[in-house]
């Protein structure tokens, strides 16, 4: 998945002719925090709402300065490079552009949230462990024969380092309901086990979850 799929057909940028309180309103409407503002197809930089709150809100924000840097992702750029953008400088949205620094649009942290959820099988039948190992340890291959030697399939597998520790939990989606045989072999490679969640267990979990997040996002 690339920038350019992701791309929102609803939200448009801010105008430099547009006032704060405009701003503001179009913020409201499509319960984000932060929008770019574009002069014809040249991305300017980014507002916040603070930013804005701390400008007379009659004025043209092409008045205002700046506060914030112009960071961006290329329509080219994965998924993955997309959210850590957004994440690494806290926005709710992050502008794209193409190889020309033209503004082609931006996606939405909603946008990327519902994608997550539609996506990465947690739709598919199975089920969820979460194991932990040393780094030094970590073999996507040894993980991997683990579970087939069980006559299972690996769906999907996210992976969580801290960098402050010599630990790796590792959150795996197996295509089985019953992980007993599963965990007893991770348990004999020396692997702990930190939580493991059946199919109903995980689902109303991850539904509540995203619907709360869904909600925070709309305040």
């Amino acid at each position: 998945m690339l920038a350019s799929e992701l791309i929102s057909e609803i939200i448009s940028p801010l105008r430099t002719s547009d006032s704060g309180e405009e701003a503001l309103t179009m913020m409201n409407i499509y319960h984000v925090k932060h929008l770019p503002v574009v002069n014809d197809r040249e991305l300017l930089g980014m507002f916040s709402e603070e930013n804005i709150l701390t400008n007379d809100l009659d004025e043209p924000i092409g008045s205002y300065e700046l506060s914030l840097h112009k960071p961006y992702c290329l329509f080219s750029d994965h998924l993955f490079e997309v959210i850590a953008t957004m994440a690494n400088n806290g926005l709710t949205v992050i502008p794209i552009v193409d190889k020309d620094q033209n503004y082609l649009g931006l996606v939405t942290q909603e946008d990327l949230m519902r994608y997550f959820s539609k996506s990465f099988s947690f739709n598919e039948h199975g089920s969820l462990l979460v194991i932990e190992t040393n780094k030094s340890n970590y073999s996507l291959n040894e993980i991997s024969r683990i579970v087939e030697e069980e006559s299972a399939s690996i769906l999907a597998m996210f992976i969580n380092a801290n960098k402050e520790s010599e630990k790796i939990e590792i959150t795996l989606k197996i295509n089985k309901q019953d992980l007993y045989r599963i965990v007893s072999s991770f348990q004999r490679y020396d692997y702990t086990i930190k939580a493991s969640f059946s199919q109903d267990e995980y689902t109303d979990q991850l539904k509540d979850r995203f619907d709360s997040l869904m909600s925070y996002l709309n305040v």
